[in-house]
């Protein structure tokens, strides 16, 4: 995985507070998911995953953060990872996606709490201890505030980290995740985009 600069991850943990932000989240936060149907000067329009156009007033100074294709071999004990899961039939939870977080970015949002990717879904932001191969993907040990908890990782699951990303890299049709503020009068706002390179979709 590409190594960042200090500056690069300061941005990215500055976007993370919103993406990953605890279960005491702000109640005006909203996540919005979807492809960019338009982009003009300030305004991002967002054709969002329950079809809806979302319009999006992108604030000075806005930033993109780039999605990368990682690997489950990537992960390591003492790596910090985000992993979006799901209860299974059998007990447990099994996840959907796993983000690798930068060494820089270790402890952004440290926890676990529901998420909104998928109904009764969690995200678990923690540190690995062990990432143990099983029959159909690994099972991967994560602690986080003195807890403890393991998380089944499929052959096939989505596994990103984040990589550099300009303006100029947002185009109509690109998949994106953009953590905005709703006003009181309903329009929305963000200072960073999180968008897929080279085909590879914000899994959060």
């Amino acid at each position: 995985m590409r190594a960042f600069s200090a500056a690069a991850a300061t941005l990215i943990i500055a976007v993370l507070c919103g993406v990953t932000i605890q279960a005491a989240e702000a109640a005006d936060t909203v996540r919005v998911r979807g492809t960019v149907e338009s982009i003009d000067g300030s305004e991002l329009t967002v054709k969002t995953r329950e079809g809806n156009s979302t319009a999006i007033k992108l604030n000075d100074n806005w930033k993109v953060i780039g999605v990368v294709k990682a690997s489950i071999d990537d992960i390591k004990p003492g790596d910090f990872v985000g992993i979006a899961s799901l209860p299974k039939s059998r007990g447990g939870d099994g996840a959907v996606e796993v983000l690798i977080f930068p060494a820089a970015m270790k402890g952004t949002g440290e926890g676990s709490y529901p998420w909104d990717l998928k109904p009764n879904s969690t995200m678990t932001n923690a540190t690995v201890s062990n990432a143990v191969k099983d029959v159909d993907g690994r099972n991967i040990t994560v602690n986080f505030h003195g807890k403890e908890k393991t998380i089944s990782v499929a052959e096939g699951t989505v596994i990103v980290t984040f990589g550099p990303a300009a303006q100029s890299d947002l185009k109509p049709g690109m998949t994106v995740f953009v953590p905005s503020q709703k006003a009181d009068d309903g329009t929305l706002s963000a200072a960073n985009v999180v968008a897929g390179t080279n085909g590879v979709a914000p899994p959060m």
